[in-house]
């Protein structure tokens, strides 16, 4: 897998103009036994029929259970900033989501309304069909505007690939872009695109991108067995409906 890496790390280089940018904050990978399990959870409800009700029971477990954010759609960023005013929880959201296919100018657009709003991380899908089609001064080109928007407010950008949609090779290439292009994590999964988040694949993202870079598991996590095995497997985030379950709440 080594050679893999160091082959297309070599091929993107060769590419010229691939833009390339600064990280907002590294990210050393936290032993799971330094922290509680908390607060390694996004604790999420991105459905499309989510109501304003459901938003404000999601932000009141996460104040309740100490998770390190609520990730909601963009319609509900400000509900949570009330919700949440005065707590550490963390407001994240989500850019181009679920199928990374609008434009570069809409996700900046989503991306620029969402941090105004006050949403502290921005989760945006990649271009998947792009990528897929070796299109990568373009994929690249979307995250640079992205988490140049992000940044610009003072927002952490994650980097969702979807991984149930790519071969490994193309995996690698993902993480590679979306590390050139300064974004703060990479993130496995939608959760719209079936399939999920494996340990394999984190381990994978995470030697991919080193320690400089957040890797979040997102995707089919429902217990502690799963978020442990992600942890484990080098995730510092994890993004789950289930939280409260996970810790035993």
């Amino acid at each position: 897998m080594d050679d893999l890496i160091t082959q297309v790390a070599q091929r993107l280089a060769a590419i010229p103009g691939l833009p390339s940018g600064t990280r907002l904050v590294r990210h050393a990978p936290v032993p799971p036994s330094a922290t509680p399990l908390a607060s390694f959870i996004d604790h999420t409800l991105l459905k499309p029929d989510a109501t304003p009700e459901q938003i404000t029971h999601l932000c009141a477990e996460s104040v309740q259970y100490c998770f390190a954010s609520v990730c909601v759609n963009p319609i509900y960023v400000p509900l949570c900033v009330r919700l949440l005013s005065g707590s550490p929880v963390v407001i994240c959201t989500v850019i181009g989501f679920p199928l990374g296919a609008t434009t570069t100018e809409t996700k900046v657009f989503e991306a620029t309304q969402a941090a105004a709003n006050g949403a502290r991380e921005l989760d945006m899908v990649l271009a998947v069909g792009h990528l897929r089609a070796g299109r990568y001064p373009e994929v690249a080109e979307d995250i640079w505007q992205v988490v140049n928007a992000g940044h610009a407010q003072g927002a952490l950008v994650k980097v969702i690939i979807e991984t149930a949609l790519l071969s490994a090779e193309q995996k690698v290439v993902a993480c590679l872009l979306a590390a050139r292009a300064g974004a703060d994590f990479v993130k496995t999964s939608t959760g719209f695109a079936g399939g999920g988040a494996s340990a394999a694949d984190i381990a994978l993202m995470r030697r991919v991108v080193g320690s400089d870079v957040g890797v979040k598991a997102s995707g089919g996590i429902r217990s502690l067995a799963d978020a442990q095995a992600m942890l484990a497997a080098g995730a510092n985030r994890i993004g789950t409906s289930a939280g409260v379950t996970i810790i035993g709440g």
